[in-house]
């Protein structure tokens, strides 16, 4: 008995097709997670490649009676969510949809949120005329039980607004995304020499970050597939994307060699980084050292994998 993951869409930011990302492709956030003994599919974000998706679904799913699915979006960001006005299932009477995630701003509701999309400033179809039932359940950390033996563990990771990590478990087997996130970090100045330097609050500031990271790392440790955020090499990071909630390929390849990860995929791709130097970085990180390291691969649309 296995889980299957699917990738539909593996980039950040923005889709960006064209012929330099034809390989790796250039649709933004959504994974397939497929239980095929028990007949479930969860979804994971529903970024522009969620419309692919959609239309194997109707072509293939379909022909065994409505759509039942949940979707969990790791975060409201637009890049995680814009798909979804073009996921056919929402028009198909009988379609059952639920979408589960985290809301950053209590005076809006997920539903709200993600519906919006779905008016006429945006869009020629309101949310009011889809078709499909499709119910909204806001999340934050915890565990769900799903049915079936399936289980999902829900964890806050380091991003400009709340974003949840999900550890999937099932027969066993697991599936964890640790996606848009990035180390975290002080906060409070370390300069000895700046007029604002505390050392309470210096040291204080250390030890949480430190604490912070274990937590995370613990949360995937020993998963048979973890789906991380790895958007720039660590000298991008250093320079220019401090704060910008995604990590480096080096602190990403290093928590999960840390942490006992089986496989790890990298996810989320600068929208600038074409196929070829994608390519490059697989020669330099994609790379074992030891027996126990996990096998790292860069995320690619419409590949599989059986856990």
């Amino acid at each position: 008995m296995s889980m299957k993951i699917k990738f539909w869409g593996v980039r950040g930011s923005i889709p960006c097709p064209g012929a330099q990302t034809m390989k790796y492709g250039g649709n933004t956030a959504c994974i397939e997670l497929r239980f095929p003994e028990i007949n479930r599919l969860i979804i994971i974000d529903a970024g522009s490649g969620i419309r692919e998706l959609g239309n194997f679904i109707m072509a293939n799913d379909f022909r065994r009676g409505p759509i039942n699915t949940d979707i969990f979006l790791t975060h409201t960001h637009w890049d995680h969510i814009m798909g979804f006005p073009f996921f056919t299932p929402i028009y198909v009477p009988g379609s059952v949809i639920r979408i589960h995630g985290p809301v950053s701003f209590e005076g809006d509701t997920l539903a709200k949120i993600v519906g919006d999309q779905l008016t006429y400033r945006y869009f020629p179809v309101r949310q009011e005329e889809l078709a499909a039932r499709i119910d909204y359940f806001d999340l934050k950390e915890g565990a769900l039980d799903l049915g079936d033996g399936i289980t999902v563990t829900a964890k806050y990771l380091n991003h400009p607004i709340l974003c949840l990590g999900y550890r999937f478990a099932w027969q066993g087997k697991t599936i964890c995304t640790a996606y848009d996130t990035e180390p975290f970090r002080n906060v409070f100045c370390t300069d000895l020499a700046d007029p604002s330097y505390d050392e309470g609050m210096a040291t204080e500031g250390q030890l949480v970050a430190e604490e912070q990271n274990a937590v995370l790392e613990h949360f995937f440790a020993g998963a048979d597939l973890l789906v991380h955020d790895a958007q720039y090499t660590q000298e991008e990071y250093q320079a220019r994307f401090i704060g910008w909630g995604h990590s480096s390929f080096e602190h990403t390849v290093a928590a999960a060699r840390r942490t006992g990860v089986k496989s790890l995929a990298l996810f989320h791709h600068d929208p600038m980084r074409t196929d070829a130097q994608i390519d490059a970085l697989t020669e330099k990180y994609c790379v074992s050292v030891g027996q126990e390291d996990p096998e790292v691969f860069f995320a690619r649309e419409g590949l599989e994998r059986a856990i």
